[in-house]
């Protein structure tokens, strides 16, 4: 009993108050059960402390009682499925469940007997959760782990309401989101955003495949959202799945110095700014990327292309001179593909000066990179294009293809 006690107690289940005088006060009752071992020895003897639900007034002291229970086909359904795929199955029980559930209805019981307080014989306990025996218990139970799983993600099967389903995300980012920096959902602390935030871009160091998203999310530090800290969550959800991919560098015959050049078109709706994205290999995995909110807004896809083929030139420049100091000389030009045939139009030929002559003249260091043949711009179909996955969220078959292109696998 003094164990019993002891747990309510602990749990914060009830509190002394004035016996009200417009509401019928519950009383409560002692159960008392044995517990025997498996020869039929006592192992301990228990009890347990319940409401007298039957006295309860439906639509005073509760309202909704109906709570759902697993089927057992549904069990045996997911012990089938975890054999077939050779899942770990994890059992857990919740200690005193109905005690943790909260109930909405103001209920009075009466102090148990032997645990009246001193001094305050004439007090009743006030419920702040459920107690056994209450009708409305079991409900408010479940109300109380549905929303546990709920707000961590989990999605109810309909069919099945007592079936929780959370499976690991495929993708950093959900496909055709756009984010910005006043969206009208609640902010949330910008310190916890910015660890999260510096904590993924750390991970980038090995894992482009989140570079993008990160990078994306990455603007918004000064006045985080739920929107923004939701999207941060996705990819740690995305790293749960794939914790054990990693960039797989291969002996190869070719130390060869490749690049890819990639932006989208005024894909910043606070500014209306595109991403650049650029990647580099030596035959195998990258080793070289970037993903980078442009400066100055492309007045067209072909100009915004061309800013991001810049950038991918400059870094080209300085990895040639790196491989040199390291006896991997680059004797022929390093070819860097991109998809927009007028992008590349624009760097062979300086004569259209009706359509370049805004672009800010730091760029046009990709001709003279060119000139000095050291970079070769050569066009590439989108859908050979591995930059693409730095400057956009890809749906998933196209995701895991350029992943996967990109060097990006399981480790073992």
């Amino acid at each position: 009993m003094k164990e019993e006690i002891k747990m309510i107690e602990k749990n914060d289940t009830w509190e002394l108050a004035e016996r009200p005088k417009d509401k019928e006060v519950i009383g409560v009752k002692w159960i008392y059960k044995t517990k025997l071992n498996a020869d039929g020895s006592i192992q301990k003897h228990k009890a347990r402390l319940v409401a007298k639900g039957y006295s309860q007034l439906p639509g005073i002291d509760y309202t909704e009682t109906f709570a759902p229970v697993a089927r057992l086909d549904t069990i045996r359904a997911l012990v089938a499925i975890a054999a077939n795929k050779k899942w770990k199955i994890y059992q857990m029980d919740v200690k005193s469940a109905f005690l943790n559930g909260y109930i909405d209805e103001e209920i009075y019981v009466e102090q148990p007997q032997g645990f009246i307080a001193k001094g305050y014989e004439e007090k009743v306990l006030r419920l702040k959760k459920a107690l056994y025996g209450l009708k409305q218990a079991p409900r408010a139970w479940y109300s109380r782990i549905d929303n546990y799983f709920m707000d961590r993600g989990f999605r109810r099967s309909l069919s099945e309401p007592t079936l929780y389903v959370k499976r690991q995300v495929t993708t950093p980012l959900v496909t055709g989101e756009k984010y910005k920096k006043e969206d009208g959902s609640e902010k949330v602390d910008g310190s916890i955003y910015r660890s999260l935030i510096g904590s993924l871009l750390y991970l980038t160091a090995t894992r482009p495949d989140i570079m993008f998203a990160t990078s994306l999310l990455s603007r918004f530090m000064q006045s985080p959202s739920q929107v923004h800290y939701g999207a941060a969550k996705r990819i740690l959800r995305y790293l749960q799945g794939t914790k054990d991919f990693g960039i797989w560098y291969k002996s190869t015959n070719d130390a060869k110095l490749v690049g890819y050049t990639d932006s989208d078109w005024a894909g910043s709706a606070d500014d209306m700014k595109s991403t650049s994205g650029y990647t580099f290999s030596l035959g195998s995995g990258i080793f070289s990327w970037a993903s980078k909110k442009q400066a100055t807004v492309a007045q067209s896809s072909a100009e915004a292309e061309y800013i991001a083929a810049a950038a991918a030139s400059n870094q080209a420049t300085w990895l040639r001179r790196i491989l040199e100091d390291m006896g991997e000389k680059q004797e022929e030009p390093t070819t860097i593909y991109c998809d927009n045939k007028s992008a590349i139009a624009i760097t062979k030929n300086p004569v259209q000066h009706n359509r370049t002559k805004h672009i800010d003249i730091k760029y046009h260091a990709l001709r003279e990179a060119t000139t000095r043949g050291e970079i070769e711009l050569k066009y590439c179909s989108t859908e050979e294009q591995l930059a693409d996955m730095f400057t956009k969220a890809l749906p998933r078959d196209k995701f895991e293809e350029l992943r996967t292109k990109i060097g990006v696998s399981k480790t073992y």
